[in-house]
């Protein structure tokens, strides 16, 4: 039986021949995410967007990417949502690499990578957390060692971790030598989401994802897998979604040349673009009872996307790029 270090095992197993995300089902088969729970979500970016929109004075090309972009949910639910005067400026990317779903809105650009230059905004749903890194475990002697697996799940320690992942974990993810301690080496996703800003000329970059900061890092590590809308064991086999929290502040520290950087809960970042999860006032009930009933819908899944515990901890990193002040 194989063996191959966690990220090895995960890129062939999500990204490979027949790999989880080739699927036909496509991830919303099998998890969901803030796209998949409201339409208030892409609203939510729709707004953010024509706030970048003014911060750029306005161009006559408004770049939109969504990247990790599923089957177009986002993206889709994004152009429903601009004003006409905006949608108009638009151009609209989904970065995916699973084949163009049947039936895309035309105006929907399908591609494998981001557009070597963008001027507005690129945004990352729950990419990061699906872009492979390899796992670490610290053995009795106090020493991390990278871990192997087998396509059944089946795991061993292997060699020391060494070079720029030993680097990385001392910096981002230090552990006391405590056998048993385990940490994801973070680095592709550093590199991954510096060559993603670095591709924004002007606008802003906004990461989304399950994510932990330095000084509450998880000790034993977040790798996990998820089948047909259950939390499961991971295992390379392609048939279960393989993630790992991300490591927000060392995707920030990643980027240089550029804004300052902000991190922020989806709480926060939802609330700002006027995601409140306020019920609507009694008397509306009297007045207008249908209205009533919409925006005490609205209420309940905005609570669902900014609730403490769940979707509302999510972490925002948001890259600024050439412009003057931060939209959000």
């Amino acid at each position: 039986m194989t063996e191959q270090g966690w990220r090895e095992a995960t890129e062939r197993a999500l990204y490979g021949p027949e790999g989880f995300y080739l699927r036909p089902e496509g991830p919303a088969g099998h998890f969901r995410t803030s796209v998949h729970a409201s339409p208030l979500f892409a609203a939510a970016v729709a707004r953010l967007l024509c706030r970048v929109d003014v911060a750029l004075g306005r161009p006559e090309v408004l770049d939109f990417v969504d990247l990790g972009a599923g089957r177009g949910e986002l993206v889709r639910g994004v152009l429903a949502a601009l004003p006409a005067g905006v949608e108009a400026r638009t151009r609209a990317y989904a970065v995916e690499l699973a084949d163009r779903p049947e039936g895309l809105d035309g105006r929907i650009a399908w591609r494998t990578g981001v557009p070597a230059e963008v001027t507005g905004l690129l945004f990352a749903n729950e990419w990061l957390d699906n872009v492979p890194v390899d796992v670490a475990e610290t053995d009795r002697a106090g020493v991390p060692r990278l871990v192997l697996v087998a396509p059944d799940g089946t795991e061993r320690l292997g060699e020391p971790v060494m070079g720029a992942e030993a680097d990385w974990l001392a910096r981002w993810w230090p552990a006391a030598a405590e056998e048993g301690l385990r940490a994801e080496i973070g680095l592709p996703r550093d590199r991954a989401w510096a060559d993603a800003v670095g591709r924004v000329q002007r606008g802003l970059a906004v990461a989304v994802d399950y994510a932990h900061t330095l000084g509450i890092r998880p000790p034993f590590g977040t790798l996990t897998g998820f089948r047909a809308g259950r939390e499961t064991a991971p295992v390379p086999d392609g048939t279960c979604d393989i993630t790992a929290h991300v490591a927000l502040d060392a995707c920030a520290a990643a980027v240089s040349g550029h804004g300052t950087p902000r991190l922020l809960t989806q709480r926060e970042a939802l609330r700002a673009l006027d995601v409140t999860g306020a019920r609507p006032p009694l008397t509306l009930a009297t007045t207008d009872p249908a209205a009533y009933v919409r925006a005490l819908a609205d209420a309940g899944a905005a609570a669902e996307l900014t609730a403490p515990g769940g979707l509302g901890d999510f972490g925002w990193l948001l890259q600024p790029v050439g412009l003057p002040e931060s939209p959000l």
